[in-house]
């Protein structure tokens, strides 16, 4: 497998990793500058050429996995037998650097409703590295040729018609998805925020609209959806900026992502 395979795997696989990578090299060493290694945290792929070099920096990607806010860094061997190795010697003579770069698990968001704001909201979002999920219960608002502005995204959007049932694609989202609710229907808001409450693994949840909207659901909920106070509270509304009012759909998009983002910043904090 190649390292860009087995880089993809783990994105796919939401799951943590390291690459690893021969900077430089002087002298002799087992691999040349540029050689690979992807360490997850079960698994590896691809060699840095073996032996204490490879075996210290696994042991340090695996740090660096459990870490918060990993960062990228740079170690130094010297390849004789002079050093005192953790993994036993190497004495090929040269010296070698290897950088080691962090492959977080990439952020999901879940855009329900790609009306006007939702679009404008998309266009947003897709410059940036996450999963992007677009769903609708109109099969016109998600064409091909609507949705053409988003070819050259960043984020990997993955689009769902759901006809009839929305909120059926909650329970299918990746863990901590972040679910942003903002329908063409009321009823569809409602359900999806009842479905969403009830949908452990998510992450944050906001619905758009406006307080008379909310009070009228935050009833039903507490009431005929049987959530408590700590349940409903996890429903943040209004969302976006509070000191951006503007109404036109780009202004609030632009609100509502700038909010989302500083909710990733929390989350790394």
């Amino acid at each position: 497998m190649t390292w860009v395979t087995a880089v993809a795997r783990l994105r796919a696989r939401r799951e943590a990793g390291v690459l690893v990578t021969v900077a430089t090299v002087r002298g002799h060493a087992p691999r040349n500058a540029g050689a690979k290694l992807v360490v997850g945290r079960t698994g590896t792929w691809g060699s840095i050429g073996g032996g204490n070099v490879e075996a210290v920096a696994i042991d340090r990607a695996r740090e660096l996995i459990d870490a918060p806010s990993p960062e990228p860094e740079l170690i130094d061997f010297a390849l004789n037998d002079k050093v005192t190795n953790r993994h036993g010697v190497q004495c090929c003579g040269g010296t070698v650097s290897v950088l080691l770069e962090p492959l977080p698990v990439v952020r999901a968001v879940a855009i329900f409703g790609v009306g006007h704001v939702g679009m404008e909201l998309a266009r947003i979002l897709a410059r940036q590295d996450l999963d992007l999920h677009l769903i609708d219960s109109r099969s016109d608002v998600l064409a091909e040729d609507r949705l053409a502005v988003l070819a050259d995204a960043v984020a990997a959007v993955r689009v769902h018609h759901t006809p009839l049932l929305p909120e059926e694609v909650l329970e299918h989202l990746p863990r901590g998805t972040h679910v942003l609710i903002m329908t063409h229907d009321h009823a569809e808001d409602a359900a999806l925020c009842d479905a969403a409450l009830r949908t452990p693994h998510l992450g944050s949840i906001g619905l758009i609209g406006s307080a008379a909207k909310w009070s009228r659901f935050r009833t039903r909920l507490l009431t005929e959806g049987g959530h408590d106070e700590t349940a409903v509270a996890r429903i943040k509304t209004p969302i976006g900026l509070t000191d951006i009012t503007g109404k036109e759909p780009a202004t609030i998009a632009v609100s509502v992502a700038a909010d989302l983002l500083r909710t990733f910043e929390n989350e790394g904090n």
